[in-house]
């Protein structure tokens, strides 16, 4: 049974890398990334010491290093959180303050919250009947980035695709004692979704209980029926669509075409029904021909929102209006040192980020656009390279080396070897002082956030930073910038619940009309890129962006124009603000008309 309406959702390489060990026996579901299996190996053996646990290490010598090391960490999770859990249910005397703090952190109008309230704290047995029967544990879920599937090789010689990274990420979750779920991000990877079949755990059993879930994080409807339809024919169920807003989210964002968060959500909301039985139809006749367990009817399926979220009143709205099963509370957690796990420096820069130090930067390798912090230790570091004229990484961990533009193994954009072969390449151009400094600007900006995102981890358990350096990459989102202190799990979770309101900054704007603003700047980058050389395909897509964002502004003025009890305080400030919106929007399509 499910306590919390809430979850913490995978953030960076290493923020959430250990959040299962800090909040899972606490009912909280949280997630960890498996992009660096040589972080989680250094964790494991750092964990292993503290709870005097034998430690064998996985070497890169081994066979299947990548996926073994994930198993055992993963494994290794597991078997502490659930002695974390069993500990805080064992009571003989007293009750434990972790106890205390299950019940605490809980909102105020859990039931279960109130019971325990009730009992005297002599009435052991009514205390432990209570706890036997209703506490859970949160799940220790994982998030793989289905495009972050790097070839590997052994001796020059290209290794089968099982060896990919996501695909060995995928079989080191498969092999884990864990009932959770896998979270798949950053699109389809058809190669990685086939090779799903080959695993007992993601199928349902005679009772329709599948040990391993899948997860789509996906930004609209569409991309989630043909992911989920894709699946289901492979006799695979999807048990939860977490939508994430395109561009008001943390990390890398995958921008819609001008569809906003409330409009997606009202279209998930409408036809979860017939997206549920559209796929129940697939898979039944599959897992039939499979000789597979039949499910006679539907298995569950969630909706979850994330991105951007950042009161209680947003909160409620996302559960109540748009029927979502749980929301995700990202950026606001990398302040609270209970549930994540960041350096001081770090924290310290994010405590005082204001809205102009949030931005959606070009730094990723990926070629994704990518939510940074400016000042991050890492682009420090990577500016101080540029000045000593010797631009780009050294690209230690490589598992972003996927362009083939020069070679026939993959490199990073991030790296030494790429810019300078790139750099080269430019100084043959001719280019006038101003177009050579555009495009040297373009190829020295990437940054190797592989690597920036997990250092975070290292520093603040005083591991080796050696072979990483200690440049820190931090993906936060535009939300941060209304949280201004470090937090306490107690005062998140009163702060998401209601039940205090002394953490954010009370001027912040509705996190639906922040998305919009967000989109809206979006959509003036793009015009200006295109001004001078536009055609007919550029004028188009921006033309239909426009055209989205605009329906998008009429449905929130009727949502927002007829809804009674939400928002009743901001309500006049937010119809002000879509209205500037629609001017705003009114000019841009003036403005592409002409060109």
């Amino acid at each position: 049974m499910k306590l919390h309406s809430f979850h913490i959702p995978v953030m960076g390489i290493g923020f959430t890398i250990d959040t299962p060990l800090k909040v899972s026996h606490l009912g909280i579901d949280s997630v960890i990334s498996l992009v660096d299996d040589i972080l989680l190996e250094k964790l494991r053996k750092m964990y292993c010491d503290t709870f005097e646990i034998p430690y064998n290490e996985i070497t890169e010598s081994i066979e299947d290093f990548r996926a073994k090391r994930i198993t055992s960490y993963l494994n290794l999770m597991n078997d502490l959180a659930e002695k974390k859990f069993n500990q805080l249910k064992n009571i003989t005397t007293e009750c434990s303050n972790e106890l205390r703090q299950y019940f605490n952190i809980l909102p105020d109008t859990s039931a279960l919250k109130q019971r325990f309230k009730n009992l005297s704290f002599n009435d052991f047995n009514g205390i432990k009947d209570l706890i036997e029967a209703n506490l859970s544990m949160g799940s220790i879920d994982v998030n793989i980035m289905t495009k972050v599937d790097k070839e590997n090789y052994q001796k020059k010689e290209k290794l089968s695709s099982k060896y990919n990274d996501a695909h060995a990420a995928l079989r080191g979750y498969a092999n884990s004692d864990l009932s959770s779920s896998v979270i798949l991000s950053a699109g389809m990877n058809p190669r990685l979704y086939s090779y799903m079949e080959e695993f007992e755990d993601f199928y349902p059993n005679e009772n329709g209980e599948i040990k391993k879930k899948i997860v789509l994080k996906v930004s609209d409807y569409r991309s989630a029926l043909i992911q989920g339809k894709f699946l289901a024919k492979k006799g695979l169920w999807v048990s939860e669509y977490r939508i994430e807003s395109g561009l008001n989210c943390g990390g890398h964002a995958f921008a819609t075409d001008g569809y906003l968060l409330g409009p997606i959500l009202a279209q998930f909301r409408d036809q979860k029904e017939e997206l549920i039985s559209e796929i129940h139809k697939i898979i039944t006749e599959v897992l039939s021909r499979k000789n597979r367990h039949v499910p006679q009817s539907p298995l569950p399926v969630k909706i979850t929102a994330q991105g951007g979220v950042g009161t209680a009143e947003e909160h409620q709205f996302l559960l109540e209006h748009y029927k979502v099963d749980s929301v995700g509370w990202g950026t606001p957690f990398l302040l609270v040192p209970e549930a994540t796990t960041v350096d001081n420096n770090t924290l310290d820069k994010l405590v005082k980020a204001k809205e102009d130090d949030l931005y959606l930067s070009d730094i990723s390798p990926l070629g994704i656009p990518f939510n940074s912090l400016k000042g991050n230790t890492k682009d420090q570091e990577k500016l101080s390279l540029v000045e000593k004229n010797r631009p780009g990484s050294s690209c230690p961990k490589k598992y972003v080396a996927l362009n083939k533009e020069f070679t026939e193994k993959g490199i990073c954009t991030a790296s030494r070897q790429y810019q300078h072969i790139k750099i080269k390449e430019l100084d043959k151009k001719e280019l006038s002082p101003e177009d050579y400094q555009k495009e040297f600007d373009q190829i020295i900006q990437k940054s190797c956030t592989c690597v920036g995102l997990g250092t975070s981890a290292l520093l603040k358990y005083n591991l080796d930073t050696k072979v990483e350096g200690e440049g820190v990459s931090i993906c936060p989102g535009p939300n941060m910038a209304y949280f201004s202190k470090i937090m306490s799990l107690k005062e998140i979770t009163s702060h998401i619940y209601g039940e205090s309101d002394e953490v954010a900054r009370a001027d912040r704007p509705n996190m639906f009309i922040k998305e919009l603003n967000i989109y809206i700047d979006y959509l003036k980058d793009k015009l200006e890129e295109t001004k001078n050389s536009i055609n007919n395909k550029q004028k188009k897509y921006l033309s239909v962006f426009v055209k989205n964002l605009k329906e998008g502004v009429s449905y929130y003025e009727n949502i927002f124009g007829s809804i009674k009890i939400a928002f009743e305080s901001s309500k006049s400030q937010i119809l002000s603000d879509l209205n500037n919106s629609k001017t705003t929007l009114n000019q841009i399509n003036s403005e592409i008309d002409d060109l």
